[in-house]
């Protein structure tokens, strides 16, 4: 049993080692599936009691080959078949393009201020992007001018062609060819979920830069998740979703040759599969009994192969203000002793979606504190 507990990790294990001699899909595909197939059939061998009349061991040896041939066949189609996939998100009302100077091109929509604007505007790094529906939120910060943008390989912003482009540093260049792009000396900057990881390292490499620092729900959702929030019913179906044999293979591939990944995958179906993927564990995000938000436009390549910040080990230099759901997996962050805390009863990761007035409150009065 254990000859047959090996084979799928093995098929792995190949799968990744052969990306280092290969770039092509058909073949680092072909040599883990030959593994796995190889493995299993030697612990069919082995499991099965060979029997001592001729006649039953031939019989013996079709059962086994039958077996590893038919498990075989229904991994290679399930590894091999692509799911069918959704549309592609549809722009927004407002929606326009940076061609910044980093070679990045991001979607991005403009709130205008109700009244007269304060000098300066409030530039929001999203998480999980949703131009549409975040601009409804942050359309209620008073006075001022509010951007809100899909970082590189999210939501409606490009994608690279080679996804060690993916990086920390080019999303903190991103953000700072954004601050030059609407021409502000100084801006307000809020992060939310993986966002804040972005919004931190900016505020810490540009800190004369940055007014005045807001970081919503800072711990990423990926790292919050666990089964722990689901019933038995969402655990099976998350636990399905990733051991599910073609994404096994996605993710091995985006772990040890993201390029690869993409060479198997498209980045239509790499997205699709990531919000998929995050749909399954909404409901780990949201407090019992409260309708999960199921954003799309996650980014699949960009979030498995994106490495996130260094733990940075001094806070930012400007006022900072952290927000965070009651009911939020993650963990409250240890760091920022100086930042103005605030914790929202009844609202989870998202917490800007889940409470809104509440939010908003919190953040035009650190504001215009």
């Amino acid at each position: 049993m254990t000859v047959l507990a090996l084979a799928p990790v093995l098929g792995l294990f190949m799968l990744a080692g052969a990306t280092s001699f290969t770039g092509d899909p058909s073949v680092f595909i072909l040599a883990g599936l030959a593994v796995f197939g190889a493995i299993l059939l030697l612990g069919l061998l082995l499991c099965v009691p060979r029997p001592a009349r001729p006649l039953w061991r031939w019989v013996r040896g079709a059962l086994v080959l039958g077996t590893a041939g038919l498990a075989v066949w229904q991994v290679s189609a399930a590894v091999l078949t692509p799911p069918p996939l959704p549309g592609a998100l549809r722009p927004v009302p407002g929606q326009a393009t940076w061609s910044l100077p980093t070679g990045s091109e991001l979607a991005y929509v403009r709130l205008a201020p109700r009244g007269q604007a304060r000098p300066e505007p409030v530039v929001v790094v999203q998480g999980v992007p949703d131009l549409g529906g975040d601009a409804a939120v942050f359309a209620g910060l008073a006075d001022r001018t509010v951007y809100l943008y899909d970082r590189l390989g999210t939501g409606r912003s490009a994608r690279l062609a080679d996804p060690s482009g993916y990086t920390a540093a080019r999303d903190v260049a991103d953000l700072e060819a954004v601050r030059q792009a609407i021409g502000a000396e100084r801006m307000i900057v809020l992060g939310h979920s993986a966002g804040a990881e972005v919004a931190t390292a900016y505020a810490t490499a540009f800190p004369d830069r940055v007014a005045k620092l807001v970081l919503s729900s800072p711990t990423p959702a990926a790292s919050a998740v666990r089964f722990a929030g689901l019933d038995t019913t969402q655990s099976r179906r998350l636990a399905l979703s990733l051991l599910h044999p073609r994404s096994l293979a996605i993710d091995t591939l985006a772990q040890v040759d993201p390029a690869a990944a993409r060479a198997f995958a498209s980045d239509a179906e790499l997205d699709a599969r990531l919000d998929a993927r995050n749909a399954l564990v909404a409901p780990a995000l949201s407090c019992p009994g409260a309708s999960p938000y199921r954003p799309r436009g996650a980014g699949g390549l960009a979030a498995l192969s994106r490495r996130p910040a260094p733990l940075l080990r001094a806070e930012p230099a400007v006022p900072t203000l952290v927000i965070r759901g009651a009911c939020d997996p993650a963990p409250p962050l240890g760091r920022f002793a100086s930042a103005r805390r605030v914790e929202v009863p009844g609202a989870g990761h998202h917490v800007y979606r889940d409470r809104r007035e509440p939010y908003l409150k919190a953040v035009n009065e650190f504001l215009a504190g």
